[in-house]
């Protein structure tokens, strides 16, 4: 099935020609079908890219959605021209006036500043708060996991020697869950960050449960019990090239920087890399959206 978004927005161009059955906001009224009401709170400068990563993931399953890219009001974005944020965004203003059955709030390249240094986190923790009990699950990503673990929890970020970037193997910590239904016994997940959290904060919380971690970056996947909050520390929707044009920038910018690990084959920057993560995003967007949120959310929820 479908995702259902703006006519005219970038994305749809790059998904249909990747046959992601996309359809737009004029011929789904022509359907007399309840899609799932997804709301992205895209907090990343390149918006047109995450834009296209997470709908490319969301558009893989069989379930319609309709989905609603959302800025925050207080933040000038300087990476992207405000008539694309005028014509394809609601304000997170105008969040507070409808509920949603899933939503997603992704990382930024803030985490070396405190989380109250931000320009728009005390307009992050109203929606974080009225997520809580207007959206049936919501999917945290890095930064985003790190905030919503903060505010929610009180559980702080802590700075890391060097930048954590690569793709790193993870494992189960817990018994079957639908959220990792399908998963390989290891599984690959990008990361690329410069803070992280610890096992041992999370754990004094019962409310919380670790669901994947890995020896090398610690916990990866957290969630509340009651599967209404998900916390996902990397980017498992990340493009192939996305690690590469992340080092090449750094790079450029005479920045401290090494080479992403199980990146580049043979470590080797001048061969191009490939995605070892693509399945495994795909299968967990699909378990969130299926066990998470679609089988949760009633007909009428509105």
């Amino acid at each position: 099935m479908p995702i259902k978004i703006k006519s005219g927005l970038p994305a749809v161009k790059i998904l249909e020609s990747e046959n992601i059955f996309v359809m737009t906001d004029k011929r789904a009224v022509t359907q007399d079908i309840r899609p799932l009401k997804i709301a992205i709170i895209n907090l990343m400068p390149t918006k047109e890219t995450t834009e296209t990563q997470l709908l490319r993931l969301l558009g893989n399953t069989p379930l319609q959605i309709e989905v609603s890219l959302v800025r925050m009001e207080n933040h000038v974005s300087t990476h992207v021209g405000a008539d694309h944020l005028e014509k394809f965004y609601i304000s997170s203003e105008e969040v507070f006036k409808h509920k949603y059955d899933g939503m997603i709030i992704t990382g930024a390249p803030v985490e070396q500043m405190e989380f109250e240094q931000v320009d728009y986190w005390n307009d992050l923790c109203r929606i974080m708060d009225y997520a809580k009990t207007n959206v049936f699950s919501t999917l945290y990503i890095c930064w985003g996991a790190q905030a919503g673990l903060y505010h929610h929890y009180g559980i702080p970020k802590y700075p890391l020697d060097k930048k954590m970037f690569g793709i790193f193997k993870n494992t189960r910590s817990s018994g079957p869950d639908p959220l990792l239904r399908g998963f390989d016994d290891v599984f690959p997940i990008p990361q690329s960050r410069h803070t992280t959290i610890k096992k041992e904060d999370i754990l004094r919380h019962k409310d919380l449960k670790i669901l994947a971690e890995s020896k090398d970056i610690g916990v990866s996947i957290i969630k509340t019990k009651d599967n209404r909050a998900i916390f996902m520390t990397g980017h498992l929707e990340y493009d192939t090239e996305t690690l590469k044009t992340e080092y090449l920038r750094d790079l450029n910018k005479g920045l401290p920087i090494e080479k992403p690990i199980n990146y580049f084959p043979e470590n080797n920057a001048d061969i191009d890399p490939y995605s070892t993560w693509r399945s495994t995003a795909h299968l967990f967007y699909s378990n969130w959206l299926n066990y998470y949120v679609y089988q949760e959310t009633p007909f009428n929820f509105a």
